[in-house]
């Protein structure tokens, strides 16, 4: 009666908080809340950070999720299994190897086999930790003062149907961790008193609506852990004052609109774990009184629109951990007292703030997408704070981001627009290669753009992202730099590809003619930016198709590691990466071996050249670097996607990193390896600084075919002069000034 009385008390003490709250959170602008009573307001980045920045200290103050009724409960679930004895023993008889105080008795591992003779005045009887394996019939009949049973932990597997009768005292009984499978109906029919009856651990697998018959005062049910498939057609038909149902971890596949029908007093429902994969519409119909409902971690891949429309006093409610594919835009439109509410690890493809907007008392609320609570602006405390790349104060969350994302900017244009001037004013012997390599640097250059524009938009909103988080990713900027970023991506692995197998032809097949020639190369060049600008414009097409593909983080580069909400986008990013992507990558990799063993055999076939070990190792060594940088690009990238299919959960951390210093690492490099550190480069710094620089020519005899062979340490530049009448297998090695 007096756990009753602190509700009541509790709810009128909540109503006057949330009123006067809602009045003083009224003064404040969306997305902002008030410090306590004073007039001031600060953004919700503020609010439970660990750092005091209202003079009250008001915005550290109820940062924890105490909403529902689980903490009242828990507490007094959790003394139920302390007995403290502080008086004198009471009883005349009980087993030796027990502690009594007053006309309670504790027998905690006394290795007894059934049921101690005890004096009949006991109030109290602790058996936990026995070995106790049947309940006979009758065998509480002489204590007929019993209040409290604790009987875990001892392998009990039969329960006589008479096991608990003349218990008309009996207040609270422990039955958990034991190996009871069934409990016939009428076991509990004497146990008017009841209020708690835990059934925990048990493997139960079925139970009817007869079992609970007498149980007219029971308050709290939990059968935590059982094996139960199904509930009874009415579940409360003999419990009239059920308040709390505990249902976690069993096997529940459905309900019906009975099941609860006859619950009016039920207050706290908990049905986390099963595996429920459907909740009919008038389910919950009759809960009038329900304060809290876990529907978390089943199988639900649907709710009704309305099945929450008459739980108007719902104060928290949970669905995390279900497939579900949609949420209908008013389905929490009644939940007008809710103040928590849990969507982690739910996909929310429609979601927008009118969702939200009919929750004015919402406190707390739990998403699995950082970005989500950009729809939620009017809620205090919102999860998670962070999706690795952003946070509610700032576009890129880490320190070391921003260093990153100006040095790697500043390198990637820099060096692409070194290497393009340098390459213009320089004049080449292949000016197709030199063309290919500049059109390249301009593919970089944009992916050193895009990162300038990140750092420059992270500028402007830093300390107030949250604020407007949701309309950058939707603006039309943020899909601008997301095509960019992907234009200069898939031009680039094109264009490495192209590069890599223009190599492959002349190293591996030096005497074919089917190297492309100015206007051939010319025209591929135009065709891999046609297919690089089609690829990144696709999504911008079909908006119903593919979402917002590029504002899904606040970097707006699409690569998704997680399970995302509109399946175009998703099918479309795995296509690309796995596809495009992969297979470029391969290629090249297969391209560069295949060429390091050509080299490798035609050296070995000559003497001369086994003294230049040295060239080897440097082919070898740029053959390597190139290879790796592309490795160190795109293999991480690879991996996330691979792992989404397998529905791998990937910290939004690694995905920030990928993002600002893996994806430019080629862009960044390129300029290096193609350019900066070729012999042809050397030769003309060299020329510049007035210093000798030698070429090593090999040439090669044949019958009919005279081929000379310019071998340098940059294989780019690799050239062929074909002469007349020398014989296969001569060969002479001349330096050439």
């Amino acid at each position: 009666m007096f756990l009753l009385l602190y509700l009541v008390v509790l709810i009128d003490v909540k109503e006057f908080l949330l009123t006067e709250g809602s009045t003083v959170a009224a003064l404040c602008p969306k997305g902002y809340f008030p410090c306590g009573n004073l007039t001031r307001c600060l953004p919700r980045a503020f609010h439970c950070d660990g750092a005091n920045d209202c003079e009250n200290g008001a915005d550290e103050e109820n940062c924890g999720d105490t909403s529902g009724w689980a903490t009242i409960f828990g507490t007094v679930h959790g003394n139920a299994n302390n007995v403290a004895f502080t008086q004198e023993c009471f009883l005349n008889q009980y087993p030796q190897g027990c502690d009594c105080k007053a006309m309670e008795l504790e027998c905690v591992n006394a290795g007894l086999t059934s049921v101690p003779t005890i004096s009949s005045n006991v109030t109290l009887l602790s058996l936990k930790k026995n070995r106790i394996h049947s309940l006979p019939g009758k065998v509480f009949i002489k204590y007929p003062e019993l209040e409290k049973i604790f009987l875990q932990y001892n392998c009990i597997r039969h329960v006589s149907r008479r096991a608990f009768f003349g218990l008309y005292n009996l207040q609270i009984l422990y039955l958990s961790h034991n190996c009871i499978t069934s409990l016939r109906p009428g076991v509990f029919k004497d146990l008017h008193q009841l209020t708690w009856l835990i059934l925990d651990d048990n493997p139960i697998t079925r139970i009817s609506q007869r079992l609970f018959t007498g149980l007219n005062s029971l308050f709290f049910l939990s059968m935590v852990n059982n094996y139960l498939e199904a509930l009874p057609r009415q579940m409360c038909a003999h419990m009239p004052q059920l308040n709390w149902i505990d249902l976690e971890g069993n096997r529940i596949k459905y309900f019906t609109n009975s099941t609860f029908l006859l619950c009016e007093s039920l207050t706290v429902l908990f049905l986390p774990r099963n595996q429920i994969d459907y909740v009919p519409e008038k389910t919950f119909s009759s809960l009038k009184n329900l304060g809290e409902l876990d529907l978390s971690s089943n199988m639900i891949m649907e709710l009704p629109p309305h099945i929450f429309k008459d739980l108007k006093l719902l104060q928290k409610l949970s669905l995390s951990s279900n497939p579900l594919l949609y949420l209908h835009k008013n389905q929490f439109e009644s939940l007008k007292q809710l103040q928590s509410l849990d969507l982690d690890r739910i996909e929310i493809p429609n979601i927008n703030t009118q969702m939200f907007q009919h929750m004015k008392n919402l406190s707390h609320i739990y998403f699995k997408n950082f970005r989500y609570c950009s729809y939620a602006p009017h809620v205090r405390v919102c999860m998670p704070l962070t999706d690795g790349i952003s946070s509610f104060e700032d576009l890129l969350a880490n320190n070391i981001l921003r260093i990153f994302v100006w040095v790697i900017a500043f390198i990637t244009c820099f060096g692409n627009l070194f290497v393009i001037g340098m390459r213009s004013f320089i004049k080449a012997e292949n000016t197709t290669h030199a063309m290919s390599i500049k059109i390249l640097c301009c593919a970089d250059c944009l992916m050193g753009v895009y990162l300038f524009f990140i750092g420059l938009f992270d500028m402007k909103y830093r300390g107030q992202y949250q604020k407007y988080a949701l309309l950058w990713m939707e603006s039309l900027q943020c899909r601008l730099m997301g095509f960019l970023a992907m234009l200069s991506t898939e031009v680039s692995v094109l264009l490495l590809t192209y590069l890599t197998v223009e190599k492959f032809l002349v190293i591996v097949f030096p005497f074919s003619n089917i190297r492309p020639g100015k206007w051939q190369t010319s025209v591929i060049l135009i065709c891999i930016w046609i297919m690089g600008f089609l690829i990144a414009v696709i999504p911008f097409w079909n908006e119903d198709y593919f979402g917002n593909f590029y504002g899904k983080n606040g970097v707006c580069f699409p690569l998704y590691d997680d399970q995302t909400e509109d399946f175009g986008s998703k099918g479309y990013s795995l296509g690309i990466f796995l596809g495009v992507n992969l297979l470029a990558f391969l290629i090249i990799v297969s391209a560069y071996i295949t060429m390091f063993c050509s080299i490798q055999k035609t050296a070995l076939q000559t003497s001369e050249v086994r003294n230049h070990i040295g060239r080897e190792v440097a082919v070898a060594n740029r053959f390597f670097f190139i290879v790796f940088s592309d490795a160190i690009c795109w293999i991480p990238v690879f991996v996330i996607k691979i792992l989404s299919l397998f529905r791998v959960e990937i910290p939004g951390t690694i995905t920030s990193w990928i993002v600002i210093f893996f994806l430019p690492v080629n862009s960044a490099l390129n300029p290096i390896l193609y350019t900066l550190t070729t012999s042809f480069f050397k030769d003309k710094l060299k020329q510049w600084l007035h210093k000798p620089w030698r070429k090593v020519i090999f040439k090669t005899k044949k019958k009919s075919l005279s081929t000379s062979i310019v071998w340098t340490d940059d294989f780019s530049s690799l050239k062929l002069e074909v002469l007349n009448k020398i014989n296969l297998g001569d060969s002479i090695v001349k330096p050439v000034s």
